[in-house]
């Protein structure tokens, strides 16, 4: 039986990626990463292997 993928906090996130939660933060309120979940608190989790691919993307179309 599978078992479902942890979703981390901001701050994990950007631990695994090596980039500060304020960089991740500012990445997902402009739009070019979105988040696996927004709580009712505004306070955003993340897939990490969903995080992966989405910078790996990011950085294939000349992002940061």
């Amino acid at each position: 039986m599978d078992r479902p993928e942890k979703l981390l906090t901001t701050a994990q996130a950007a631990e695994h990626l090596g980039i500060s939660r304020g960089t991740l933060a500012r990445y997902a309120r402009d739009g070019l990463l979105k988040p696996t979940l927004k709580l009712p608190t505004g306070h955003l989790r993340w897939s990490l292997e969903d995080l992966r691919r989405q910078m790996r993307e990011l950085r294939e179309q000349g992002g940061e």
